[in-house]
């Protein structure tokens, strides 16, 4: 049974709480900068969104814009009152979007790294599917690390330590990584040992940025100085190598097949294990979210199948 004073407490907080078209109103004509535009994107007259930014801000009893004959600018209250408004937004725009695409609720939102959702994650998503036909899976990418209190989203592939406060996670597997380049740049550099690497331009990606450190020092290499074009994903990392622009770490599980057609080649045969791997992980409160459990499951046995 409810308490008197968390009656009371709801009923302060909805206070606060402005319907929908009053926020509408308000983030379209911040965003536009403009209440004409504002008018025309949400199809109404200009006078109705004046109208419904003034009852926004007569309810908070804060002036979010100031206005200067015919034109409106953000105060720096109203500058971070948008942000989060888009924000929360965005979130319940995306939650109608997956309630329309699974009205029974059984959906799965997944944050991936861009290249192994891609290469590795999605050819293999048809016998998920056709294990759990009734679970809606919808797949994410960037590059960036996901943040669970930000995106709307039940889980994420990482790769890094098994460090992430407020979230529970298994390790799925490592990273053994290759330095790999175009078959011409083999025949100018001619690499013999470890140090000839030095020679040839190296290839960074942003999301590894110690990643030639770390094999340098390994092999006993000078790793003082290392620079070179960066990127921000396997993908083009790897059709620079290919493309001859350099030598860059590449995995050997995301790109075995360009290694077996010859479109790239080892510049030398000194693998590294990374020390760091891939995650699942998701907040602590969707542990035992249904759709993540079978695809926690489903894909334990995956990364177990393709053990050596």
């Amino acid at each position: 049974m409810t308490s008197y004073r968390g009656v009371i407490a709801i009923f302060s907080a909805r206070r606060f709480l402005p319907s929908l078209p009053l926020l509408a109103a308000f983030e379209a004509a911040a965003r536009t900068g403009s209440i004409t535009r504002a008018a025309d994107e949400l199809s109404l007259t200009q006078s109705a969104v004046s109208r419904q930014i003034k009852a926004l801000e007569g309810q908070l009893g804060v002036e979010l814009f100031v206005r200067e004959k015919q034109k409106i600018r953000l105060t720096l209250g109203g500058m971070v009152y948008a942000r989060e408004i888009r924000e929360a937004l965005t979130k319940i725009s995306n939650a109608s979007l997956n309630l329309r695409a699974n009205p029974s609720g059984g959906s799965l939102t997944l944050g991936v790294p861009p290249t192994f959702g891609a290469r590795w994650l999605t050819p293999r998503l048809p016998r998920f599917v056709a294990r759990h036909p009734e679970v809606m899976l919808n797949v994410l990418s960037r590059p960036a690390k996901f943040d669970f209190n930000q995106d709307i989203i039940d889980a994420a592939i990482y790769f890094g330590p098994p460090q992430w406060t407020g979230v529970q996670m298994v390790a799925l597997r490592n990273e053994i990584i290759l330095p790999v380049c175009a078959p011409q740049l083999i025949e100018r550099f001619r690499f013999r040992e470890p140090a000839d690497i030095r020679q040839a331009p190296l290839l960074h990606l942003t999301t590894r940025p110690d990643a030639w450190e770390r094999w340098l020092r390994h092999y006993g290499v000078d790793d003082q100085a290392v620079h070179g074009m960066l990127f921000d994903q396997f993908t083009t990392l790897f059709e620079a190598a290919a493309a001859g622009l350099g030598v860059a770490l590449l995995p050997r599980f995301m790109f075995g097949d360009e290694l077996r057609e010859g479109r790239i080649v080892e510049a030398l045969p000194l693998a590294l294990e990374s020390v760091d791997a891939y995650h699942l992980c998701w907040p602590e409160d969707r542990g035992t979210h249904h759709p993540l459990v079978l695809f926690r499951d489903w894909l334990t046995e995956e990364m177990a199948a393709e053990r050596p």
